[in-house]
This record gives C-alpha cells, structure tokens and sequence, in this order.
C-alpha cells in the first residue's frame, strides 16, 4: 500500500483524529493558540473564555457583554422541570453530584433550553428568504410552512409570561446599547407579529428566542446556540444541589407528584 498511512481514510473518512482546540506538553498547555498559563488564567473572563473555546476567537466587547447577558438570563427560573429531575436524584443518590447534574441536563431537549437552537434555525430560514426583501412576508411564509410541516414555532409563548417574557425585552437592550447586530432581533419580532395570522394564536418572545436573536447577531455559531442554555443552566443546577445538601425537597418533591397522580387503570 503507498501514501501515508497515516492519510487513510475509512469510508470517506479520515482515520487520524484532529483538534484546533487544545494541545499540551510537559511545560504548557495550549488553548485556541494561547498559552493557558500566561495569558488566559487571571486574564480573561469565563464567558469570553467560553466565547473563545467555541469560535477560536476572542469575542469583541459588545459580543461579551451579549454572550454573558443570555448567561444570566437563563441560568436560573426556579423549580423548572430539569431542576426537579436534578433534585430528585440527588435526594436519591447524594453521593453522585455528577449524576444529578446529569440528569438535569439530560431533560435540556428541543422543549426545554434546547429551543434556542431551533429558533436560531428559523431565524436563518427567515433571514435567507428575506436577503433584502419584505421581512414580514418572509416571516409569514416561513411560519406557515414550518406549521405545514407539523413543526411548532419554537421560543413564543409561555405558560407563565403569557406576554412578552420579561427577560426578551432585557436582552434586546443590551444587545443594542453592546452596538452588535440587530437583524435577528428584527426577525424575531417580524415573526411574533406574524404568528396570530399563521397559527390563529397571539404567542409572544420568551428568552429561547431572545438568546438566538440576540447572539445570531454577534456571529455565535449555529451550532453552538443549544449549548449556550445548557452551559448557563448546569450553574443553576449545582446551585439548586447545594441547597439540596442542606435542605433537601427532592423527596417532597416526588411526594407532591405522587399526590396528583390520578390512577386510571383497571382495579
């Protein structure tokens, strides 16, 4: 066999495994070209540190301040769902920090945190179909095929900000007074005022469509919006397992469910 062995590829692919994130030797570590040491510790935030480990670039001050609001704003919303699940398997297994953090993140799906994903999906859909033209039409074709598809219309409505999440309008003032983009922004509220004419409901912004808006227009990868939520949540989580330590409610928890259970079966 000639060439390289180290080139074969196996089913189109490359056999040789490659990163640009991170290397190291006995004396440094190297991330995204950066010494780890001497110019990263004590010189540079977590959420620009996240910024750069994701994109390969350091964010500009706007983008920063961006990336370190949505944060914020989604870190923590009380006893959500993936909060419950995390408290409760702690309760279960206190020795397995890890275990519940887990169990928190692993309920993050396209319902739940993970919308921002699929939101930041429909604001490029928009965005492509718009180039330079009518922003509403755009809006509303795009709804209406996404409805027509059987998909709903991910990051508006709430069960408990039944108008606009209070966070939404938080965001979008730090993403103007950062000076970064605002095109996805004005996606977003081309679609919220599209949506009751496409699918027969007034649904405004809740943060998981405010966290794309705002982010898209920083140039935040796509791809990366999902962890975005999660990355910020798992603070919450850990947050919520210390107070589990010192004043547990897991159990109560899984009592309180147990108590609306309305058992249907045969007897």
């Amino acid at each position: 066999m000639s060439g390289d062995s180290k080139s074969i590829n196996k089913i189109g692919k490359s056999t040789v495994p490659r990163t640009a994130i991170c290397t190291s030797d006995e004396h440094s570590i190297t991330v995204r070209g950066e010494d780890l040491c001497n110019d990263l510790i004590g010189k540079i935030s977590f959420t620009d540190y996240f910024s750069l480990l994701v994109t390969g670039q350091r964010p500009t001050p706007g983008a920063s301040k961006v990336l370190d609001a949505t944060l914020v704003a989604i870190a923590e919303h009380g006893l959500v769902p993936s909060v419950q699940a995390s408290r409760m398997t702690y309760a279960a297994a206190p020795d397995a920090l890890q275990g519940a953090v887990a169990a928190g993140i692993l309920g993050c799906g396209s319902v739940i945190l993970g919308a921002s994903e699929t939101a930041g999906r429909l604001f490029t859909e928009v965005n492509e179909q718009a180039k330079d033209g009518d922003l509403h039409a755009a809006a509303r074709e795009v709804v209406a095929r996404w409805r027509a598809a059987g998909k709903a219309v991910p990051g508006y409505g709430h069960p408990l900000h039944k108008d606009r999440d209070p966070r939404v309008a938080r965001l979008f003032a730090v993403a103007k007074d950062a000076g970064t983009s605002m095109r996805f922004v004005e996606i977003a509220e081309a679609i919220e005022k599209e949506i009751p004419g496409v699918v027969g409901k007034d649904l405004r912004l809740n943060v998981s469509a405010a966290i794309p808006a705002v982010l898209l227009g920083t140039n935040f990868p796509l791809v990366g919006l999902r962890g975005v939520p999660i990355l910020a949540r798992t603070a919450g989580l850990i947050a919520h397992l210390c107070e589990e330590a010192v004043n547990p409610s897991g159990f109560a928890l899984s009592y309180q469910a147990t108590r609306e259970v309305i058992y249907e079966g045969k007897t």
